[in-house]
Parts: structure tokens; C-alpha cells; sequence
């Protein structure tokens, strides 16, 4: 398709100012991918449905079993608040399944971003100008759709989150562009729902003379988004003040166990044969044998495809090394992503609360989805 000659500063104009990556074009209109409402309807948004609800059984089943927080690599001392967070029911925003999609089979999952997913502002708000500006210059038919309510899905859910308002930190790392970004477009959400934002970059969050956690200013944290994986939060120096402190995390501390790879052998094997996920075991688990020689290895925890092997073969080749890999590794089904003119794109499909809200296509020139990966939007005919 052809470009429209202002992408750029309309993007610039709403914020969205990382469209460039490493000087090639993040946000990429030279192409389209084109759905029919069927596989809208049918292959995706109910498969990303299921998925969900199968990821919330599964934290059930964890939150009681101190064996599987071991495999999850949930730090011991942090068990109980992660449980907590589950069994209190602490609300959960949003959330991306990242899914391999050809139009002809089913999707196959190939994993979770459950924690912190970025793309979601440009999902959301540029992606939905493209279709309404193309449509109006009649490039696309008047009939044309998106898959595509995330913008009011998501404030819909923080109003759901904060019926009554009220204030609100919200949380990352000012210096990333793109998390800094993502989160401005929340605090845009959260005032339309009636809340009021407070930035404060997280490595500027400390604690006071009664262990609780506060800003830059002296206010304390008594709800927070965070755009700051688990993860890492648990195993910071201030994790033994994370029950304690009284915080309402967004996302909540359950999410710890949807957010590592190693809900992938989990799902497997308690839905061996499910069409909607790829044969998938624990790194020294014996049965990966069945994998063959071509599989893909993939760390518990990393971001960007970094530290992923793919094996083909036989033959391992590593993507990006960026030290992942101490917590252990899973082992998922040779399953690349289909090839539309030399690109390998991956469908993400957006959660919020408990629906699904819209898809986001990100493409690489390879089989594994990096960094410089490319946002390509999309349509239905």
C-alpha cells in the first residue's frame, strides 16, 4: 500500500515518537494485512478467549502448589504474596497472546506476555487512524473494520478498577521512550475514567520510616501501575516490603506466574493436543525428546526474542544474547510463522480484564520477532 506522505508528524503529533527504530521505520503502512470477519470471529478472537481462561486455571492450580512455583522460579520468600494477590482477586488490566495465524489453520500460541506488553499505544490509537483516514479517502472500502475496541476497552477497565477514582502512580523507565510513552497514554486513559496520574520513574520509588512505598515527593504508593516486569521486582532489594507495603500493583503480583515461558509445558500438559498450543516441555524434561532435532529453546524470562535458540536439525542458532537463561529454559515445537513476501509476521492479541479487545501485527525478517521487528496494521475485508 502506498504510505501516507504525513505519517510522521501525525504520529509525532499524538505522541507516538518511537515510529523509527535503529533508523528504519517502526510503524510500517507500506502493507496491510487484510482479515475477513470469519477468521476474526472464529480463529482468533475466541481462541485468545479460551487461552485466557485456561492461564487463569492454571494460576489456581499454582498458588496452591509450592512444587510449580519452584518450576516457575517464583522466589520462596515471595510465594505467599504472589498467592495473596490471587486469592484476594486483585484485578488484572490487560495483557498480549502472542499467536502464529496463516488464515488456513488453527493459531498456535507462542506465549504470554502477560505482565508488560508494549505496542499497545500505537495499537490503539495510530493503527485506528490509519483505517479511519484510509476509508475516508477511499483507498479502503466504507465496510472496512479493524479488530480494534483496545482504547476503550482499557479505559473501560480502569474505570472498572477505580470506580471511585481516586489517585494513582504510574511507573517505568523515563529514559526508554517507548515505556515512557505507553505510559502516558494510560494516564491519558485513567483521567478520562476519572483518575488522577502521578508519574514517578521507578528507580526513584524508596521507602519511608514505616516501610512503605513512596515517590520522589514523600507521597506514599497506595495503587501503582508499573511498567516493570515481576520478575525483576522480586528479586530487587525492596521485594521483602512487597506484602507489607499495602500497594494495589497494576499488574498484580499473580501475574508472576502467566508472565515466564514456563507457563507454556504447563499449559501442554494439562491440554496435550490442544489445536491452539505447540507441544512444549521444561528444558530437562525427558519427553522434550519427542521435539526431534528442531525445536525452539526459549529462556524462562527475556525480552525481544533475546537469549531464544532456535534448533533446526540439530543445529542451534541464538538470537540476540543478552544474559538470559539463569532461572532455566523450555523447550516449544519448530512451529515458524508464516511468510508473506519474505516477512514472518506474529499476531498479538490484546486482553483486557477477561475479553479480547483487538490485535496488533508486529513482522521481522526472521522467524523469531526481535526488537527492530516492524508494527504493520491491519483491516477486515
Amino acid at each position: 500500500m502506498e504510505p501516507r506522505g504525513d505519517w510522521r508528524a501525525q504520529a509525532d503529533a499524538i505522541g507516538f515518537v518511537y515510529h523509527d527504530t535503529g533508523g528504519a521505520p517502526y510503524w510500517d503502512e507500506g502493507a496491510a494485512y487484510a482479515f475477513t470477519l470469519r477468521e476474526i470471529e472464529e480463529d482468533i478472537e475466541p481462541v485468545a478467549a479460551e487461552l485466557h481462561a485456561m492461564c487463569l486455571d492454571l494460576v489456581e492450580e499454582v498458588v496452591r502448589d509450592q512444587a510449580l512455583m519452584e518450576r516457575l522460579a517464583i522466589p520462596a520468600a515471595h510465594r505467599d504474596f504472589v498467592a495473596a494477590s490471587w486469592r484476594t482477586r486483585q484485578p488484572s488490566l490487560y495483557g498480549r497472546f502472542d499467536l502464529a495465524y496463516d488464515g488456513q489453520g488453527p493459531a498456535r500460541l507462542y506465549e504470554y506476555n502477560a505482565d508488560t506488553p508494549t505496542s499497545v499505544f500505537e495499537c490503539a490509537t495510530f493503527q485506528w487512524i490509519w483505517l479511519e483516514q484510509l476509508i475516508a479517502s477511499g483507498v479502503l472500502p466504507a465496510g472496512a473494520d479493524q479488530f480494534n475496541s483496545l482504547f476503550e476497552a482499557l479505559r473501560n477497565r480502569f474505570g472498572a478498577i477505580f470506580p471511585h477514582g481516586g489517585f494513582v502512580h504510574f511507573a517505568a523507565d523515563a529514559s526508554a521512550i517507548e515505556d515512557r510513552q505507553t505510559v502516558r497514554f494510560f494516564e491519558d486513559l485513567a483521567v478520562q475514567a476519572g483518575i488522577e496520574p502521578k508519574f514517578v520513574e521507578m528507580q526513584e520509588i524508596g521507602l519511608n520510616a514505616t516501610s512503605r512505598f513512596v515517590d520522589d515527593d514523600g507521597l506514599e504508593l497506595q495503587a501503582a501501575f508499573k511498567l516493570y516486569p515481576w520478575e525483576y521486582m522480586l528479586r530487587e532489594p525492596y521485594a521483602a516490603n512487597l506484602a507489607t507495603a499495602g500497594v494495589r500493583w497494576i499488574e498484580p503480583a499473580w501475574k508472576a506466574i502467566l508472565s515466564n515461558k514456563g507457563l507454556l509445558p504447563l499449559l501442554w500438559q494439562r491440554h496435550e493436543g490442544h489445536p491452539n498450543l505447540l507441544p512444549a516441555f521444561f528444558d530437562d524434561d525427558p519427553q522434550a525428546a519427542v521435539l526431534g532435532d528442531s525445536y525452539v529453546r526459549k529462556p524462562l524470562f527475556s525480552r525481544e526474542g533475546a537469549n531464544v535458540e532456535v534448533v533446526r536439525d540439530g543445529v542451534g542458532e541464538i538470537e540476540t544474547d543478552e544474559g538470559y537463561g539463569a532461572e532455566g529454559f523450555v523447550r516449544q515445537a519448530f512451529c515458524p510463522p508464516p511468510v508473506f513476501d519474505g516477512n514472518h509476521p506474529v499476531i498479538g492479541v490484546w486482553i483486557v480484564g477477561d475479553e479480547a479487545a483487538g490485535i496488533g501485527i508486529r513482522e521481522d525478517d526472521g522467524i523469531v520477532t526481535r526488537n527492530l521487528a516492524r508494527f504493520v496494521p491491519h483491516f477486515i475485508e
